[in-house]
C-alpha cells in the first residue's frame, strides 16, 4: 500500500517570538497613544504631545527589550540548570534513569517491556535530549531565547509606538483626541485579529480583549491629564 506524506503545520514552534510580539507591539500602540492622549487632554501643545510620544517610544522599546531578555534569561538558566543536574543523574545511575524513563512511556500507556526497549534505543543516541524532553518538558521548539525575544518585544514595540505618532504628525490638535485613540483600537483589533490567527486561537476573543484593555488604558490616562492638566 503506497504511503502518502502529508506537511503537518503546527503552530508551537511561533510560540517564543510570537508572544513577544504580540506582547510589544499591543504595549507600544497602548502605552504611547495613552501617554499622548493624557498629554493632549492636559492641555498640552502638538510639541509637548509629540515630544511625550517619541520619549514613551525609546523608553518604551528599551525597558521592553531589557525585560524580555531579563525574563526570557532566567528561563533559559533554569533549564540549564535542570539539564545540568539531569546530566550528573545519567552519570551517576544510567540505569535508574533508564527505567525512569520507561515509566514516563508505561505511563503513556506503553507495555513495560517496549518502553524498557524504547527508553534504552533513545539513551543510547542523546540521553540526555530524551530526558530533557520527557522529565523536564524542555525542547527544541519551547526553549528560552532570550535575544530572540528580546528583539521580538523591542522592534515590535516601535512599530506599535510608530502608529499614534503618524496621527499627531498628521492631525490638528483639535483632533488628537479623537483621532489617536480611534487609530490605536482600530490597530488593536487587527493586532489581535492578526495574533489570533497566527497562534490558531479565536479572533473574536482576541480583538475584544485587546480592544477593551487598550480603551480602559486611555480613558484613565485621560481622565489624569484632565484632572492634573487643570491644576499644573
Amino acid at each position: 500500500m503506497p504511503r502518502h506524506l502529508h506537511r503537518e503545520r503546527h503552530l508551537m514552534a511561533r510560540i517564543g517570538w510570537l508572544r513577544a510580539a504580540v506582547l510589544g507591539a499591543n504595549d507600544g500602540i497602548v502605552s504611547t497613544a495613552s501617554l499622548i492622549v493624557g498629554v493632549s487632554a492636559g492641555g498640552g501643545g502638538k510639541g509637548q504631545v509629540l515630544l511625550a510620544g517619541l520619549a514613551g517610544l525609546a523608553a518604551g522599546a528599551m525597558a521592553m527589550a531589557a525585560g524580555e531578555y531579563v525574563s526570557v534569561s532566567s528561563q533559559s538558566d533554569t533549564e540549564a540548570a535542570d539539564i545540568a543536574r539531569e546530566t550528573e543523574e545519567l552519570k551517576a545511575n544510567p540505569q535508574a534513569e533508564k527505567l525512569e524513563l520507561a515509566g514516563f512511556y508505561v505511563a503513556r500507556g506503553v507495555e513495560p517491556e517496549l518502553a524498557q526497549k524504547v527508553a534504552a534505543q533513545l539513551m543510547a543516541k542523546d540521553a540526555i535530549g530524551a530526558h530533557s524532553h520527557e522529565e523536564l518538558g524542555i525542547s527544541e521548539i519551547t526553549a528560552a531565547r532570550p535575544i530572540q525575544a528580546a528583539g521580538a518585544s523591542a522592534m515590535s514595540f516601535t512599530l506599535g509606538a510608530v502608529l499614534p505618532l503618524v496621527v499627531v504628525l498628521l492631525a490638528p490638535i483639535t483632533w488628537i483626541l479623537v483621532g489617536v485613540p480611534l487609530a490605536a483600537l482600530a490597530s488593536l483589533a487587527l493586532l489581535g485579529a492578526i495574533g489570533a490567527q497566527a497562534g490558531g486561537a479565536s479572533m473574536a476573543k482576541a480583538v475584544i480583549r485587546v480592544t477593551f484593555w487598550g480603551a480602559i488604558a486611555m480613558i484613565v490616562t485621560a481622565g489624569i491629564g484632565r484632572l492634573f492638566g487643570a491644576v499644573v
